[in-house]
């Protein structure tokens, strides 16, 4: 069903590598410019201590091992036979750059067919791009930088603590394809200070920009985060399940229907968490989405014609 309604990541990956593959996360000992006080200190308003790797593997671990542990556990579980190395926690190019060259490398082993780096916008220069680039032509690995922005509403960005605007984001997008790297993009759709606008706004400036993958997550509040201490005086409200499924098949429909879609909602952890994802299961509301989207005829594209001249009615 989910494949007539909107461009699976699932199955981009199985057409292009042929077999079944997953992505490991990996974990490094990291920080970011906008918790250690470079930009800012505590971080996005969001953030929880372990920086979106609640899952993963000690960062005391070397990255091999890391590997190597997640390959034969995933392999048993879910038939995988190619990986994707999965540089997740925090800002992964936010270090000295001979260190992520070691890094980086130490991630090339048998079976491992792409390296995807999770990032932030204001975090990444020419000379990280060209190393990245080099090692896409000279190994045969694929390179992927996730660029964490969540929203085009900078007003938004201001509020949860962003550290960057919109335009360091599109600046290091057009660096990102300039060298022949894939970029996929971090949104949350269901901001308390973005309307249905914003949401389509974020849709046809990822469009625009030739972004090749977009990862969704819902809003959710761990405990100790600013986010969490203002919802807990009244500062805003969050949105119902309803609203969120509503976002995301208006942002898919307004999506280039070439853009990957790596996930329509995120996991997170109910341990130390005040709201997540409404107290479902993600799949329960992925299924949900489709169903909507069945019902309504919706699909990724649907209203993409607003690119090269389409929005004019007489050109």
């Amino acid at each position: 069903m989910s494949e007539k309604l909107y461009n699976v990541y699932s199955e981009y990956l199985k057409d292009k590598y042929g077999v079944k593959v997953y992505k490991l996360p990996i974990k490094l000992p990291l920080t970011c410019p906008n918790r250690d006080g470079n930009l800012s200190k505590g971080g996005c308003t969001f953030c929880g201590e372990e920086g979106g790797s609640f899952e993963n593997l000690s960062s005391c671990t070397p990255i091999r091992d890391q590997l190597r542990t997640n390959m034969d556990y995933i392999r048993k579980k879910y038939k995988a036979e190619k990986f994707i190395a999965y540089f997740q926690n925090f800002s992964n190019t936010y270090m000295p750059f001979e260190d992520f060259k070691r890094h980086i490398s130490d991630a090339i082993i048998e079976d491992i067919v792409e390296i995807s780096i999770s990032t932030r916008p204001d975090c990444i220069s020419d000379k990280y791009l060209q190393f990245l680039s080099d090692i896409q032509y000279n190994k045969g690995i694929n390179v992927t930088i996730e660029l964490g922005l969540q929203t085009v509403n900078y007003h938004s960005l201001k509020k949860i603590n962003r550290g960057h605007s919109l335009a360091e984001f599109i600046e290091s997008a057009v660096g990102i394809k300039s060298h022949g790297l894939r970029l996929c993009t971090h949104v949350i759709l269901n901001l308390p200070w973005d309307d249905m606008d914003d949401v389509m706004e974020t849709a046809k400036v990822l469009s625009a920009l030739k972004v090749d993958e977009v990862k969704m997550h819902s809003l959710y509040l761990m405990e100790g985060t600013t986010l969490a201490h203002q919802f807990k005086k009244g500062e805003f409200q969050l949105f119902s399940k309803d609203e969120y499924i509503q976002r995301v098949i208006t942002f898919l429909e307004y999506l280039n229907p070439e853009i990957v879609i790596q996930r329509l909602i995120g996991r997170a952890p109910e341990e130390g968490s005040i709201f997540v994802n409404w107290n479902e299961s993600w799949w329960k509301i992925r299924d949900d989405i489709l169903g909507k989207m069945e019902q309504s005829n919706s699909f990724q594209g649907k209203r993409f014609n607003y690119l090269g001249g389409k929005a004019l009615r007489n050109f």
